[in-house]
């Protein structure tokens, strides 16, 4: 396309970056409610359902492949394509009772390409907008992204609620449910296919074994000076534990609100939990990080650290109160929920704000990716023993545990150390 015929950015960028959110909130929360829904225990879902960040975990490791094969554009279209088609795969797993083995595949498949696709869709955003349209558009990507959220955690998890209250089998109403988005991912593909414009610059490329060899030697350099870089463990030490009790408590509160009174749970409808934590928790959680990052830009991180510090680890104790009491209020539980994902958003901008001190210096682009494989892996490794730990205390004491490592984020806050007025506009 050429320039004088240049595609409107908002033809395209809601889309796109809607299909970016879509599939890594169906792996990382709605599997999660699937799972509990179709019988599995909170031990085997947590693990399971961990193991699916490791795609965002590695992703830096081949993000160059994405650049030396094919184009962006390719690479979008197939990656959404396939995302769909596993979609579909898990929807027909579903039935039969197959969600460990074909059921479970097909959710490997559609993590590994939506992290695929967050290579491409970041880098066709860059090659087909000038920077000054970069910066003011930026707002339009990241809306909705999280706009993403609230269709997966919320519309889709609602749609679930519907069809087991009307089937009355939740094997079947989570297969039509993932048929549904199914139909709504390849539908995209379908749309893209017409509406993303063809970048110059975005060139289709083979795969050369010198450039491959090349740049295989570039990412051991890339890794070797991140290693290298000052205070690189303690920088570790903190992207791992900063936000440890809420990596425990994000699978397990999620389950907690559909499980059983009996089980110790707050016994909601998947339709309540979809409204509770997918359109109020992502509200809370979408307002938090707003006024955290207005915070930061207006007096730096070191004015905010302690104040997020304390956001990200005390609003948990709404867990100990809604544990100890059960209460079906649907106010009270919101209005918890609601409190805890605020906190959540407000704290986790200081752990983002750090990521880019951090990777500031040589390849501060690699170094950055570098760091959100340890975010994705500070989610991961708790989360695959959030479930044998609950399993085996019960959800009371388990919210008691998060609550009592909670001062191990003030330790590392404590310990990092970032100049005055870094993170100030």
């Amino acid at each position: 396309m050429s320039h004088a015929m240049k595609l409107h950015p908002l033809a395209w960028i809601p889309t796109l970056y809607t299909a970016e959110g879509i599939p890594n909130v169906i792996v990382c929360s709605v599997a999660l409610y699937m799972f509990q829904r179709v019988g599995l225990s909170n031990a085997e879902t947590a693990f399971f359902v961990a193991w699916l960040y490791l795609p965002w975990v590695i992703k830096p490791f081949w993000s160059p492949i994405v650049d030396m094969i094919g184009s962006k554009r390719l690479w979008i279209l197939l990656m959404q394509i396939l995302i769909g088609g596993a979609l579909a795969g898990v929807a027909l797993s579903l039935p039969g009772g197959h969600i460990l083995t074909y059921g479970m595949a097909f959710l490997w498949i559609i993590a590994f390409s939506s992290a695929t696709h967050d290579i491409a869709a970041d880098g066709f955003y860059m090659l087909e907008l000038h920077p000054h349209e970069q910066a003011l558009y930026v707002g339009v990507r990241s809306t909705f992204y999280r706009i993403a959220g609230i269709l997966g955690q919320g519309v889709l998890v609602m749609l679930a609620g519907v069809l087991e209250a009307r089937t009355g089998n939740p094997l079947q109403a989570w297969s039509l449910t993932f048929g549904s988005a199914a139909a709504l991912f390849l539908l995209l593909a379908t749309a893209h296919a017409f509406l993303l414009p063809h970048p110059v610059s975005d060139q289709m490329h083979r795969l050369r074994l010198d450039t491959l060899r090349r740049t295989v030697a570039d990412m051991g350099g890339t890794v070797v000076s991140f290693v290298k870089k000052r205070q690189f463990l303690l920088a570790v030490t903190f992207m791992l534990i900063y936000r440890l009790a809420e990596a425990l408590l994000t699978p397990i509160s999620r389950l907690f609100l559909i499980d059983s009174v009996d089980a110790g749970g707050l016994g909601l409808t998947t339709g309540q939990v979809g409204f509770v934590q997918g359109t109020i928790g992502v509200g809370g959680l979408l307002l938090g990080g707003i006024l955290g990052g207005i915070a930061i830009a207006a007096k730096g991180f070191n004015r905010w650290k302690w104040w997020m510090a304390a956001a990200i680890t005390l609003p948990n104790i709404v867990y100990l109160y809604l544990g100890y009491f059960q209460t079906q209020n649907l106010f009270l539980v919101s209005s918890c929920v609601f409190i805890e994902q605020f906190g959540y958003g407000f704290g986790f901008t200081a752990y983002m704000i750090y990521l880019l001190y951090f990777s500031q210096g040589k390849s501060p682009v690699s170094h950055y990716a570098f760091c959100t494989g340890f975010m994705a892996l500070s989610m991961m490794l708790p989360g695959m023993v959030a479930g044998y730990l609950q399993d085996m205390m019960g959800y009371l004491n388990f919210f008691i545990l998060v609550m009592a490592i909670c001062p191990l984020t003030f330790l590392v806050m404590y310990l990092v150390k970032v100049p005055s007025g870094f993170g100030r506009k």
